[in-house]
């Protein structure tokens, strides 16, 4: 019930953004998902990729210092408060997001959202129990 997620360590320069963009497209990866998070030293994109082998591989070849992170992707209906009523689930349960993303993809009825929680385990867990859609890795990389 979990995803991979890439997490490449950027000097905060430009075109080291454009660079990973670059070493991807040349290996054939897909990007699905980014988020960037910065500091006046340094960045941290975070990816959901179609092949994580094949970027994790193109990558540190390039220099780049790559890490792996298991998140959980959950489909959130695509409508006011749809957002809320799973952080407002969270909170009563106790899970702490650390982040959390957006998913683009083509309209559907619900959005998709990717977390990262400080207890993975728990939080799918409940969030299965309660009845939210936990998006497989597999699923979400081809979508």
């Amino acid at each position: 019930m979990f995803a991979e997620q890439i997490s490449v360590f950027l000097e905060n320069k430009s075109g080291r953004l454009a660079e990973v963009s670059r070493v991807l497209a040349e290996a054939g990866v897909n990007i699905r998902a980014l988020s960037l998070a910065d500091t006046s030293d340094f960045g941290i994109l975070r990816i959901i990729v179609d092949d994580n082998r094949k970027a994790d591989s193109a990558l540190k070849d390039a220099g780049f210092t790559v890490r792996k992170t298991r998140v959980v992707a959950v489909e959130v209906a695509d409508r006011p408060g749809g957002l809320h009523e799973i952080l407002e689930f969270l909170q009563t349960s106790k899970i702490n997001v650390e982040y959390m993303y957006a998913f683009v993809r083509q309209k559907q009825d619900n959005a998709v959202m990717i977390f990262r929680f400080d207890n993975t385990d728990q939080a799918v867990l409940a969030l299965t129990e309660k009845g939210f859609s936990v998006i497989k890795g597999e699923t979400l990389y081809t979508m």
